[in-house]
């Protein structure tokens, strides 16, 4: 039985890469507008009903070609998506745009989750340097060579990112997590005991609470995340979700649990910190909790960043509590949406035992 945790999710990436999508100019985009409204609620499905109506009725093809990607990269189709992708090049203009960077690096992200990792990196390395900042295209390429075994060109990378980015925190843990799940975490805790050494005073009390966290320093985590807490008019669901996982690291997980509940009863639903909540009771073995928990994120559709990590933890509550029957049912339907998910398919060969 695999252990739950949290995933890095198609949904997830999608969210950061929508962050930064460009509109249309001039031309009708009524279809390409719903579907992206279907990829913002992971409804990939209906999205891509959405863009193919949008290319038959002469939409921006573009654009339309463009979200086509983006709604077979949620459904994990990575091969359409690079054939998506590629279209929407060739429907651009003679001079490169930002949206053709931008579509450059969606294909790049595309080519690297196929596993053509080579060719991700020629896909950046004709936009590198095109526009100001690209500090993500930086980050990206050096995380990919680290994985291809460049460890020379990706640490050069991964400084160039850091360096656009003005050294800031997100960029710095990234960095640091690059290194970790590429068998180099003493490498990158260079990165955060730099960060500490040269630049915790100029830091937030979240930022110093989210570097120590990673540092391992619990103690100093917490400290410091408790101060943002108490600083604050109101918490915000990062420190919170990173308050709580501290105090889960300290083994204190039914504080952290507590938190949560709290969070959640006086704020809008969150996916995340319900997801969170689901996994502090899988670990204390309150499995009806865990599941009770998952279901209400699983219920928040809008902007849902962690349906595939909800819908994973969802089949091992079942497991817990010996009703492998539902979670076989529910794996199917998982594979069906996550087929590349290695640890998903593994797991589904010891539901097949039981």
């Amino acid at each position: 039985m695999r252990k739950y945790t949290m995933r890095k999710s198609s949904a997830a990436l999608l969210a950061v890469l929508l962050a930064g999508c460009l509109v249309a100019c001039g031309k009708k985009t009524t279809n390409t507008d719903a579907g992206m409204e279907a990829i913002s609620a992971q409804n990939y499905e209906q999205a891509r009903t959405c863009f193919d109506k949008a290319i038959l009725e002469g939409e921006d093809l573009q654009l339309a070609y463009r979200g086509q990607g983006l709604a077979y990269m949620g459904q994990t189709d990575y091969e359409s998506a690079i054939e998506s992708f590629d279209r929407a090049l060739q429907n651009g203009g003679m001079f490169v745009s930002d949206r053709e960077v931008d579509i450059n690096y969606y294909l790049a992200t595309a080519q690297y989750k196929n596993g053509q990792l080579s060719d991700a990196i020629q896909t950046l390395d004709a936009i590198a340097g095109v526009r100001k900042g690209q500090d993500m295209v930086y980050y990206l390429r050096g995380s990919i060579k680290m994985e291809n075994g460049d460890y020379d060109g990706a640490v050069k990378d991964l400084n160039e990112a850091l360096s656009k980015s003005k050294n800031n925190i997100p960029m710095t843990i990234r960095v640091y997590e690059t290194f970790a799940d590429n068998g180099h975490e003493q490498e990158g805790q260079s990165y955060l005991s730099s960060a500490i050494e040269n630049r915790l005073d100029a830091m937030t009390d979240y930022e110093k609470g989210v570097v120590y966290y990673y540092s391992k320093d619990y103690e100093n985590a917490r400290n410091f995340l408790e101060l943002a807490k108490s600083g604050a008019k109101e918490t915000g669901s990062d420190t919170l979700l990173m308050l709580g996982k501290t105090y889960e690291q300290l083994g204190d997980s039914n504080y952290a649990a507590s938190l949560y509940e709290k969070y959640l009863a006086e704020n809008d639903a969150d996916p995340v910190i319900y997801n969170q909540l689901g996994l502090c009771k899988l670990e204390t073995e309150d499995y009806e909790a865990a599941l009770t928990a998952i279901n209400s994120g699983l219920s928040v559709t809008e902007n849902n960043s962690v349906t595939q990590e909800l819908r994973f933890n969802q089949i091992v509550a079942y497991e817990h509590l010996g009703n492998f029957k539902k979670a076989a049912a529910l794996m199917n339907s998982y594979l069906d949406s996550y087929p590349d998910d290695a640890a998903a398919i593994r797991e589904n060969e010891f539901l097949k035992t039981r």
